[in-house]
């Protein structure tokens, strides 16, 4: 991991900010992207926006935690460290300075689906991006010399962004009870004793097996031509043969027959409440309506001040310091929809999650109003509007949608999508999956604190590093 960055992973990409609106100021982003594969398999997609002379270059793996097993969990990550770290034509952190010296800026993130590498710089030098990623795409230099000062690294991240902060062990907790055999149920950033046992040998296979152009998406989104852009992707990884051309095994997870439970007890200055019921993606519904339906559904219980969390939990009764829901249709693999919140002051947590479970069983049970619908449409609607300015975010979309097998003109449907769905179809979608026997309950139970810890701000649910 490079630097980490909230949301855009996305967690996991939430409803307000993942699909950000076209570059132009009228129609769709769809409209105007060009897709070509590649004969190696490489899809690249390009959309021009001149607005401003800069780029965003990005090349997204379909590689991520829920691809790993036991005994390697994590090395996806791992390896993300490691694409830093030198190649046959870039000494250790070079490929860093270079993006510096052109005036850019980087970064990289890991998810359960996905691994992801990224620049924004000035409209002259996008194309050395494109070389420099082929680059290191098919010549890695993985030595123990790089890696075991860096395994010590993600150690040490790991005991920061998860063993010292109690609402990340809650939710590496809840992910694990929440999935028996599915692999979102194992952490991104991997478990200590798999980190502790990672090897040269095994990097180098995941990166021979994971990083081949068939297994990749480039998205270039900015002040490009887009005929241009395709040419330099063929000229510089046209001739990166394809890879093994691996299969992905099932892993399904068998249907959730009762509700689970879990408690943690660790030193930390507040509780918290975290559920979860099983919920499908785009990948996995035949049609897309029940999504969106959730997406919406979300939106009603947490999107902004005006909904119903905030304005009843929060502000009216006064018994949650803080509360949110969460849903994400765009991954790989069905998910959650999950709630959460830390009780206010002299409120047991078991009366916070009471207050939730009474949120969504109004929500099974009575419509939700048409002006408190049409509000919350609006407010994903406009925040599509509002996200226009980005060309990074537009990549993002883009590369993020193509990667997980949703296809990236799912982009051009989110607004239509979003205003076809009804009252009933929020009250349907309650009812048909937010029930108990699909439902899972973390609660953090702090211990005392001693001298050396202090209290993190609540936990995202995102799933990225």
């Amino acid at each position: 991991m490079r630097v980490h960055v909230p949301g855009l992973a996305p967690l996991l990409f939430c409803l307000t900010a993942l699909f950000a609106a076209p570059a132009a100021a009228s129609g769709s982003i769809t409209d105007n992207v060009v897709e070509t594969r590649l004969d190696n398999g490489l899809t690249v997609l390009v959309l021009e926006d001149r607005r401003a002379p800069v780029v965003s270059t990005q090349i997204w793996y379909r590689v991520g935690s829920a691809d790993e097993y036991g005994g390697v969990t994590g090395i996806s990550h791992m390896l993300e460290h490691m694409m830093f770290r030198g190649s046959e034509a870039f000494e250790p952190g070079e490929f860093s300075r270079v993006v510096s010296r052109l005036g850019g800026r980087e970064n990289a993130f890991v998810g359960r689906d996905y691994t992801g590498y990224h620049q924004l710089l000035g409209s002259d030098h996008w194309e050395t991006l494109l070389e420099m990623e082929a680059e290191r795409m098919q010549h890695l230099r993985l030595t123990e010399e790089e890696f075991l000062p860096e395994r010590e690294v993600v150690r040490e991240e790991r005991r920061q962004r998860v063993d010292d902060r109690p609402n990340a062990r809650l939710r590496e907790a809840f992910m694990a009870a929440a999935f028996h055999a599915d692999p979102y149920g194992q952490p991104v950033i991997g478990w200590m004793s798999d980190i502790d046992e990672y090897s040269v040998d095994a990097l180098q296979d995941w990166y021979d097996t994971w990083y081949t152009p068939d297994n990749a998406v480039v998205a270039v989104v900015g002040d490009v031509d887009a005929e241009a852009v395709v040419a330099a992707a063929e000229r510089h990884f046209g001739d990166i043969p394809a890879g093994p051309g691996v299969e992905r095994p099932a892993r399904s997870e068998p249907p959730q027959t009762g509700e689970r439970r879990i408690t943690v007890q660790v030193p930390a200055e507040l509780p918290y409440v975290m559920m979860g019921w099983k919920a499908p993606s785009l990948n996995s519904l035949e049609e897309p309506d029940d999504a969106y339906a959730l997406l919406v559904l979300e939106g009603v219980l947490s999107s902004g001040e005006a909904s119903r969390l905030a304005r009843e939990l929060e502000r009216g009764r006064e018994i949650a310091g803080s509360a949110a829901a969460s849903y994400s249709p765009f991954t790989r693999r069905d998910g959650l929809f999950m709630l959460g919140g830390v009780p206010a002051a002299d409120t047991d947590p078991g009366e916070l999650e009471a207050a939730l479970r009474e949120q969504i069983e109004r929500l099974r049970e009575e419509p939700v109003g048409e002006d408190e619908l049409e509000r919350v449409q609006a407010r994903v609607v406009a925040s599509e509007v509002y996200g226009r300015d980005s060309v990074h975010a537009q990549a993002s979309q883009l590369a993020m949608l193509e990667t997980v097998g949703i296809g990236w003109q799912e982009l051009g449907a989110f607004v239509e999508r979003v205003r076809a769905v009804t009252a009933e179809d929020v009250r349907r979608v309650a009812q048909e999956y937010l029930v108990p026997e699909t439902l899972t309950v973390g609660i953090l139970d702090p211990l005392p604190l001693d001298e050396r810890e202090s209290e993190e701000p609540a936990a995202e649910y995102g799933g990225e590093l």
